[in-house]
């Protein structure tokens, strides 16, 4: 151990314990939590299954930084050099589109076969896996409808992806025996106005009900759906709103999924969860940074992640939630980009850890805001920073920002080779 990591970690622990915070038990809690890494940051979302198709569905990448994984070998090292930078053990979210497979296969047609060398991988790395199915980029979804398409045909195609995809994931959890989330979202609406806007959504309600009619182990596969407020192609009407999604994820004991970026753009998800945990048996986030729309930035260190973090541990939640990340950005070193956003919101929850929250919540009881007001500002400034360097020390990854020249030397010998 470092000496002067340890020095600042036994001042800064002695502050806190001054407030009953036992920081020691704070990070032994911390490496408890799960933050589930989407593989789709490493290859622009292109995945390998049909990775000359064009990325539609309201979805767009920008950049051209080298180094894109092309193959899922590249794409897990690629992880692996991140998860080494990053404390704790964690999980990979998957999408169908990166079937590790020799197989040619069609989405609907896919079984846990084709992803038994990510299982392999998992197991070997201590990783857990989650799932997607993936409802865009396809011939099937070019003109921007799925689960909600009036042509019976294409409609039942996607029911019978969504229904494979459900099924990998319960392989998934009961091999590594970590539950996998299956999470649906399908990218369903109108650029336009549209004159009928309950048909198409009874049409996903029916689909969904033949997509989630087969009984599956809640130990091995808890589902989840995703809503949106728009996307590129569907500016004025999106089938899967939030109003719809979470009548459905209630009526049906399903995880409801909130984006940070699928909402309006003074809107916050963080204000969501304690309304929503106290219908629900649990939540689903996919932790992202939308920039004036649902553009995906990579998770900074801002107050919505602040916020997030701290409704999570004040109300006891982070047993019922489950923590995703959700952006791509290729305009920077994409393993990079796991990294600060990874670290970012583990950093998040510790800083909600390490308040006071039983004398906060004492204060506003008694109606002493003013006391609540300084104390919440005061530990602002409190050293969290010592306590999250003892914690990367003690798990064996770089301190601060060390963990760059890492990067930057794994560009140089494997990204900058791929051309």
């Amino acid at each position: 151990m470092d000496p002067i990591v340890k020095q600042a970690y036994e001042a800064a622990k002695a502050l806190y314990a001054q407030h009953g915070i036992d920081t020691d038990d704070v990070l032994r809690k911390l490496e408890t939590i799960k933050v589930s890494m989407h593989c789709w940051q490493g290859d622009d979302v292109k995945g390998f299954l049909n990775a000359d198709q064009e990325l539609t569905g309201g979805i767009s990448v920008t950049g051209q930084y080298p180094g894109a994984a092309r193959t899922p070998e590249e794409l897990r090292s690629d992880l692996e050099k991140a998860f080494a930078l990053i404390p704790g053990k964690h999980k990979v979210n998957l999408h169908a589109i990166y079937t590790d497979t020799d197989e040619k296969v069609e989405l609907d047609q896919l079984e846990p076969r084709h992803y038994e060398r990510w299982v392999t991988w998992a197991k070997e790395q201590g990783l857990g896996l989650d799932f997607n199915p993936t409802c865009f980029s396809h011939e099937k979804s070019s003109d921007g409808f799925t689960l909600s398409h009036p042509d019976e045909d294409i409609r039942q195609f996607w029911i019978d992806h969504c229904k494979a995809s459900r099924r990998i994931g319960a392989y998934f959890g009961e091999q590594l025996g970590q539950t996998c989330v299956t999470n649906v979202w399908v990218p369903d609406g109108f650029k336009d106005n549209p004159v009928d806007r309950m048909t198409p959504r009874k049409r996903l309600k029916a689909s969904l009900d033949e997509v989630f009619a087969e009984p599956l182990d809640p130990s091995y596969n808890l589902d989840a759906v995703e809503s949106k407020l728009f996307g590129l192609g569907s500016e004025a009407y999106v089938v899967g709103s939030h109003e719809f999604y979470m009548g459905y994820g209630l009526q049906n004991n399903k995880l409801i999924c909130l984006d940070a970026g699928h909402f309006h753009p003074t809107e916050v998800i963080s204000n969501k969860l304690s309304s929503l945990a106290l219908f629900t048996s649990g939540i689903l986030l996919h932790v992202s940074r939308p920039m004036r729309w649902d553009s995906d930035h990579v998770v900074i260190m801002d107050d919505e992640l602040i916020e997030i973090g701290r409704e999570l541990v004040r109300h006891d939640l982070l047993g019922t939630t489950h923590i995703g990340l959700d952006f791509f950005d290729a305009s920077i070193n994409r393993v990079a980009a796991w990294v600060v956003g990874t670290r970012n919101t583990i950093k998040a929850l510790l800083r909600a850890m390490l308040e006071p929250v039983e004398t906060l919540k004492k204060l506003e009881l008694e109606g002493d805001y003013t006391s609540r007001l300084a104390l919440t500002e005061e530990f602002k400034s409190y050293p969290f920073g010592a306590i999250w360097d003892y914690y990367c020390e003690a798990q064996g990854v770089p301190v601060r920002e060390q963990w760059i020249a890492e990067v930057k030397e794994y560009e140089q010998n494997v990204l900058l080779q791929r051309g």
